[in-house]
């Protein structure tokens, strides 16, 4: 695989999993090159929203969390109130993102180890996820058409 195609997996996968691995597949890369080449794209995405964001949150002094951060209603606020970290970390990737998940999380005050390890995890299993729907369907299509 070249390292252009590489190169641009990860670089989607920075901003969204939702475009880079059928991106990747459409390139005609390995499925678990496709799914690993996005989970680290968007793993770099979260550390980089991460690292910038809690040097952002200790320069603002006095800074507001809770319900400015996510609103009062909202699928994420259910969830956030509902399963934590924890929920946020594994549903915000699909959902919001993962770099506006992670950005949702410090706004929240979630500590930044505890964000990456729940972010990392959600981002490993939809890609996983993604990858396998993604083969699936292409296979199916290439059935259907032969």
């Amino acid at each position: 695989m070249d390292t252009v195609r590489l190169l641009t997996i990860i670089a989607l996968g920075a901003v969204e999993l939702w475009a880079a691995i059928p991106a990747g597949l459409a390139l005609k890369a390995s499925p678990v090159v496709v799914g690993v080449a996005a989970a680290v794209g968007a793993m770099v995405g979260v550390l980089v929203v991460v690292v910038l964001g809690e040097h952002v949150r200790h320069w603002l002094p006095g800074r507001h969390r809770g319900d400015r951060a996510t609103g009062s209603h909202g699928l994420i606020r259910a969830i956030w109130d509902r399963y934590g970290v924890i929920g946020l970390g594994l549903f915000a990737p699909m959902l919001t993102g993962a770099p506006i998940g992670a950005a949702l999380g410090l706004a929240l005050g979630v500590p930044a180890g505890r964000l990456l390890f729940w972010m990392f995890t959600g981002i490993a299993v939809w890609s996983a996820i993604l990858t396998l729907v993604g083969v699936l369907g292409m296979a199916g299509y290439e059935a259907a058409v032969h």
